[in-house]
């Protein structure tokens, strides 16, 4: 059967600050930067000397037992012009890749626009193995790396100056397959090429072919490979991560192995990657108070009017309120202490998948306290092996994301499109991934007088069924969160 045309997608990259080195924010003039003292102290000062039962640290680190469920995925040219984050342009990619099945047009390779605030100029191919993608997806559809030279006049700058035939850019948010058939084939048809633009969130994930489900699956967990120095950079970290270096060690009990350093019968040790986000824009927007006094206060509702002219609907509620509704993103101590109580001690190897935190490291410092072995990217690797992703948001979020799939454990302080996608994609391979119970944590951290032993007794309870079981998709829920049953099948 003959391609109906070329279908072109473009992804705007936008990486609002993420993932860059953490560095140490010094309190200035403006005192929203002096970070407050602890929140929680009694439960702080218990955490530090906790002592963990060595059953519970074992449960604790012990794979998921087999859930029944099993990855289950094999099964013209299209323009495609998508926005986001790389974990939102990821979703956008599956949804091209199954728009062109649907059309049976061939994709394009994805061009990233460059968002002006943030400049990172990465293209698909600085991020993602192109060879890999194409090989991957070769007995699905057809990709091409470039426009064939008769479309060469279809580029991002020929749309933005009018109004074009070629371009459909009323695409509804979560559209049908038969909303692409009536409205975009027939353009394929008539021009031989099409661009959708905007391509974000613009196919549903209810009422398709299982075929198209698991094509968006096989391109989300096999097809969208990271380039090779991003995965060379994520090993060494994971590398460092599992044999850490000591002084003694480094002086003579190590031995070299394939041009590489590892340590002599050393077992593989076990980490748990936290993936921190607590940025002034997350801060400001959920509304809440995270003790920083009437400067922080003011500077966050300033930092609201400015961003979003006041329009932020958590605003009507009280700090009391949004944190009961567990509406209020989790800081550094209260995550800290949630790792605590469930039973990670302070020898725990903790890698750090960060935004830039807002309060820089002052802030972070009781997390420290609590886990003092905490690394990032900047104290695991030299400047030379960070050099091709250094300012590249896009590309050090690859690498944690990277790092986040290697973990023995992952947990987030916030939802979001990190925690969805690493979440989604953990549930695929049946790793263990901690949600944190946000409204039960909003209700235990506005009790001012509980003890330790309440405290960790809730918390253990609390999280029982969330380490990784297997929830299957709702309605209109995403298939990159929830992969069961779409992409999955029962053993």
């Amino acid at each position: 059967m003959a391609l109906a045309g070329l279908v072109a997608v473009l992804l705007p990259v936008f990486f609002p600050n993420l993932f860059k080195p953490l560095g140490r924010a010094s309190p200035s003039m403006f005192s929203e930067w002096n970070a407050p003292k602890p929140r929680h102290l009694p439960l702080l000062k218990a955490a530090i000397q906790r002592q963990i039962p060595f059953r519970q640290q074992l449960d604790l680190w012990s794979p998921l037992p087999d859930q029944g469920w099993k990855p289950c995925i094999r099964s013209a040219d299209d323009m495609l012009f998508l926005d986001g984050g790389l974990n939102q342009q990821r979703m956008g990619i599956c949804d091209a890749v199954a728009v062109a099945k649907i059309l049976n047009a061939t994709l394009v390779i994805p061009h990233l626009e460059v968002n002006p605030v943030w400049q990172d100029a990465s293209s698909f191919s600085d991020i993602f193995d192109v060879d890999h993608f194409i090989s991957a997806l070769e007995g699905d559809i057809s990709i091409v790396k470039e426009l064939p030279s008769e479309y060469s006049w279809s580029t991002r700058e020929y749309y933005a100056t009018g109004i074009r035939d070629t371009r459909i850019k009323m695409a509804p948010v979560h559209a049908s397959a038969n909303w692409y058939l009536e409205n975009v084939l027939p353009i394929l048809q008539r021009f031989g090429i099409a661009a959708i633009s905007p391509f974000s969130h613009r196919l549903t994930f209810n009422n398709l072919p299982p075929n198209i489900q698991r094509l968006r699956c096989k391109v989300n967990f096999e097809a969208l490979a990271f380039v090779p120095h991003v995965r060379e950079l994520g090993e060494t970290l994971v590398s460092h991560l599992r044999y850490p270096v000591t002084e003694s060690q480094a002086m003579g009990n190590l031995f070299v192995k394939d041009g590489r350093e590892q340590m002599r019968n050393q077992g593989s040790g076990k980490f748990v990657v936290l993936h921190l986000r607590f940025d002034k824009d997350m801060a400001a927007h959920s509304a809440c108070d995270f003790g920083g006094g009437k400067a922080e206060r003011m500077a966050l509702a300033k930092y609201r009017q400015v961003i979003w002219q006041g329009r932020v609907v958590n605003s009507q509620f009280t700090n009391e309120e949004l944190r009961g509704q567990g509406r209020c993103p989790l800081t550094p101590e209260q995550i800290g202490l949630l790792l605590a109580a469930l039973g990670f001690s302070n020898s725990t190897r903790l890698y750090l998948a960060s935004h830039k935190v807002y309060g820089g490291e002052s802030r972070i410092s009781t997390l420290r306290k609590l886990f003092p072995l905490m690394e990032d990217k900047k104290s695991l690797t030299s400047a030379e092996e960070r050099a091709k992703v250094k300012g590249k948001a896009s590309l050090l979020a690859a690498v944690d994301y990277y790092v986040s799939m290697q973990s023995d454990v992952f947990i987030s302080a916030s939802p979001g499109n990190m925690h969805n996608a690493v979440l989604g994609h953990r549930a695929f391979l049946n790793l263990k991934t901690i949600r944190p119970n946000m409204a039960l944590l909003g209700q235990l951290f506005l009790n001012k007088s509980m003890e330790w032993s309440d405290f960790q007794h809730a918390v253990i309870e609390g999280h029982i069924k969330r380490q990784g079981h297997i929830r299957l998709r709702k309605e209109k829920q995403s298939i990159y969160t929830y992969p069961a049953p779409d992409c999955m099948c029962q053993a």
